[in-house]
Order: C-alpha cells, then structure tokens, then sequence
C-alpha cells in the first residue's frame, strides 16, 4: 500500500534533481530494493536497530546538514551526493511510516502536529504576515505566520495529550512536549528544504500527480522531516511508560 508512494516521491526526487530518463528509473528501483529491503531484513533478524540506523541518519542530516545546506545556498551538480541525499530524505521516512502503522493513534498525533503547524502557518501568514522567513527560499512563508503555527501546536498538543495520551502514557508528558517541540521547527525545515529543491529545479510544484495540490513531495515535504526521528523518538518514549 505505500510502496507506491515511494516510488512516486522518488520519481520526483530524481526529476527535481535533473537526472535523465534512465537515471530516473535507477533511482527509484534502488529505492524500492532498499527501503523494503531494510524492513524484511530487521524482521527477519529481528533486529529493530536496523531502521533505527535510517532514523539516526535522518536525524542528523535534517539537524545538522540540511540547515547549513540551506543557510549557505550550497547546491550540488553530483548524482551520486543527490541519490544519496534523497534516500536519506525519503527511505526513512517511508520506514518510520510503515512501522508507525503499528501504533496508529501515535501515528495519527505526529501528523496531526504536521497537519495542524501547516496550515496555521498558511491561515496566520496571510492575515498578518508582515516579515518573511526565507525570502530566498519561499517568498510567502512569513515569521508571522510561524508564531501562529507554534500558537496552535501547543493547543493541538495540550487537547491531545489532556484527552488522550495522559491516560494511555501518564509518565511521558514532559518526553511528549519535548518531541513536539522539537518536531514543530523540523517540519518547517523540511517544508523549505523542498522548496529549496523547486526552486533550485525552476518548478513550482514537485509534480503533478495530485491535481490542484501538485506532487507527492509536496504533501509530505514535512513529514520527510518529522517522521523519522518521531518514530525514534517514540520508540524510546513508549519503551519507558
């Protein structure tokens, strides 16, 4: 049921970074070997340590590299740096996907965070959007806009966690509000990153598979982010409760 949407988030990663025809193809079947294969492999050997290499991996190049990519404009012409930069984007976070599936009321919070950042952002950005976050990078994504995003993640998380995961895991509330904290300005990051990406390709939307709402990528440009390290982080959460 996801596979497909990896292979289309790596048919976009490949046309955004420019690579031919061919080399298209190659990357997404590398990417449909190795993500899946990954995932067979840990289950096999039962050893969870495996993806979790992927979400470490994510989480360092999303709180280390990806900032510093963006701050200094750096952009490579490499295919082998690009293929690899794109399974760091996308093969953990179609692995924290599928193993999240198994604890869908976590999954279905960590979206909501997501969900909820995105579009406050979009809502308090047009009412009162005055300074602009990353005028190089995405024109119409304003500080504004950012506080109200962070306004209503702090609702979204109090309501969920006053309704729900204080009677489910009453000892995580303080490990809870940290992730989202956390989670919050990486799904940002990630949102400018693949915009960083578009602009770099000279398109405005990362595809066209999803009329009036552009390409897969563009749907889960935070999620790419987000999910890998709430994965971890839950993980580790959940272990302790």
């Amino acid at each position: 049921m996801l596979l497909p949407l990896l292979l289309a988030g790596s048919w976009e990663w490949a046309s955004l970074c420019g690579f031919k025809t061919a080399g298209r193809w190659g990357f997404c079947g590398a990417m449909l070997l190795s993500a899946p294969g990954l995932l067979l492999i840990a289950h096999h050997l039962q050893m969870p340590e495996i993806p979790r290499f992927a979400y470490w991996l994510s989480a360092v190049f999303w709180l280390l590299f990806a900032p510093l990519w963006m701050k200094s404009g750096w952009h490579s012409q490499s295919p082998a740096l690009l293929a690899v930069t794109g399974w760091i984007v996308l093969a953990p976070t179609w692995l924290a996907l599928v193993n999240l599936q198994e604890i869908p009321w976590v999954l279905l919070a960590i979206l909501g965070v997501v969900w909820v950042a995105d579009s406050a952002a979009y809502f308090a950005g047009h009412r009162w959007g005055r300074r602009r976050l990353a005028p190089s990078i995405s024109p119409g994504k304003t500080w504004e806009g950012v506080l109200g995003a962070a306004v209503a993640v702090a609702v979204y998380h109090g309501l969920v966690w006053y309704f729900g995961f204080r009677n489910y895991a009453p000892e995580s509330g303080i490990a809870a509000a940290a992730m989202v904290a956390v989670l919050f300005p990486l799904s940002i990051l990630g949102d400018l990153f693949e915009s960083l990406c578009k602009r770099r390709a000279g398109v405005k939307d990362s595809g066209t598979l999803l009329p009036g709402h552009g390409g897969v990528l563009d749907r889960i440009d935070a999620l790419t982010s987000t999910l890998p390290l709430a994965a971890l982080a839950s993980s580790w959460i959940l272990q302790r409760t």
